[in-house]
């Protein structure tokens, strides 16, 4: 099946690396699109059977094992795929070691996952059963150096084939289990078996398509090389896990499962459309840096036109929502969760910051001052934290969203201030809240 239009093929049909590309790019985004769209149906059909209390904690367990997750991937993807295009002959060697140090990372993820919840919650046995359930997806994640190679090969597609039958399959599993009144264990173990699925039809696909698994080879050189360069960014995504999951988990330490179960409906309405930001910067950035070549001023014109086109964006979802929320909410989730209208509407503002987020990282990465973003995240990560800490005994879920949006605040606006080699981006993402920067957005396309 071919995703690119017919139009577009024309145009670029005399540059086969391009076609690749674009190729490869629409079938991510058909992957996003499918996710979206039946994850969305399907969790609301779920969430409106198993009500505020049970959803709530099954969306406590899964935050929670999400804390632990990445130390499980030990931040090597980035790495592995760029060591596979830079050094092809050395394919074999590099994903037969990534995955042994994601097998073993996975073991150690896992035993920390089982403690943690033993300590945090010793009187609670479905906590501790659905958090043992869901948490052995770490334990294939040494699967996902098939990901990887399909990934430095621009070969998505055979991925999104392998995910998305499985998540169709299980979530039409699930839909059954709601008919069938299953009880919410059901849910967890069906999301652990379509862990399982997918990791060994992974590894099957890129035995067929990719380097035989025989093959595959472990050095303990290898290792070394690869731990030195993905430490940074392990420490990188731990930080933004806990600064994406520690909300819910706090609310369900703090409050109660129901309060998380309200929680996580409101979130899951405010970041349905992330990825449309993600995918705006990624696909302009690169005639971006070209400009860049020719000319530094004509460089950041574009670049704040970047900024201005997903600031406004973000504006022009979250304005409605906020009037919207509790219609949408009630809409979707049914009465039981009406709390959440309020919670939305202060939460899905905080999809402006992460849009200026996104667009400014891919400044940061054109101008390789990434590694004055990770203090963002640690900045970011410590802010939501305390304020989690200090907001949500007093004022419950909506201490948790405002939290969400001073965090998301001071990662993508005051923490890049702070440095003196980025406080232009702070300047220039806050310039585009002006509104004549709106209108001369919208003169452009005319």
């Amino acid at each position: 099946m071919n995703l690119i239009p017919e139009f577009i093929q024309r145009r670029i049909a005399h540059r086969p690396n391009l076609v690749k590309i674009v190729d490869n790019i629409g079938w991510l985004f058909f992957d996003k699109i499918l996710r979206m769209g039946v994850g969305l149906f399907v969790g609301v059909w779920i969430a409106r059977y198993l009500g505020p209390e049970q959803f709530g904690l099954f969306n406590f367990a899964a935050a929670f094992v999400g804390l632990f997750a990445t130390i499980a991937g030990l931040g090597l993807q980035s790495i592995v795929v760029r060591d596979i295009v830079r050094n092809p002959a050395c394919t074999e060697k590099t994903l037969g070691t990534a995955a042994a140090l994601q097998f073993c990372s996975g073991l150690c993820a896992y035993g920390l996952i089982i403690s943690t919840i033993f300590w945090l919650r010793s009187d609670d046995v479905m906590a501790k059963l659905l958090v043992a359930v869901l948490g052995t997806a770490v334990l294939f994640k040494a699967s996902e150096v098939a990901v990887y190679w399909f990934e430095s090969q621009v070969l998505s597609k055979y991925t999104v084939w392998v995910q998305n039958v499985c998540f169709v399959g299980f979530a039409a599993m699930k839909v059954l289990f709601v008919l069938k009144s299953a009880p919410l264990l059901a849910f967890a173990l069906a999301t652990m078996a379509e862990a399982i699925v997918v990791a060994i039809l992974m590894l099957v696909m890129l035995n067929l398509h990719g380097p035989n698994l025989r093959q595959l080879r472990i050095t303990a050189t290898r290792a070394k090389e690869l731990l030195a360069d993905s430490w940074p960014l392990l420490l990188s995504g731990i930080a933004i896990m806990i600064y994406m999951k520690i909300d819910q988990v706090m609310l369900g330490q703090m409050v109660d499962d129901e309060a998380v179960g309200i929680y996580s409906v409101a979130v899951r309405i405010s970041e349905v459309w992330y990825f449309i930001p993600i995918m705006i910067a990624a696909s302009v950035f690169p005639a971006i840096l070209e400009t860049k070549k020719r000319s530094e001023g004509q460089y950041y014109k574009r670049l704040q036109y970047l900024y201005d086109l997903v600031t406004w964006l973000s504006i022009c979802v979250a304005l409605p929502m906020t009037f919207l929320s509790s219609f949408v909410v009630i809409l979707l989730f049914g009465e039981a969760y009406a709390a959440a209208g309020g919670v939305l509407a202060i939460h899905v503002w905080a999809g402006l910051f992460v849009s200026m987020g996104v667009a400014r990282g891919k400044w940061l990465l054109a101008e390789n001052l990434q590694n004055i973003g990770y203090w963002y995240i640690g900045l970011g990560m410590i802010t939501n934290v305390v304020c989690n800490y200090l907001a949500i005994p007093y004022f419950g879920m909506t201490g948790a969203a405002f939290t969400t949006l001073i965090s998301q605040a001071v990662t993508a606006i005051i923490a890049p201030a702070l440095f003196q080699k980025t406080r232009i981006s702070s300047w220039m993402l806050l310039s585009s809240l002006n509104p004549t920067h709106c209108y001369r957005l919208i003169r452009s396309f005319e």
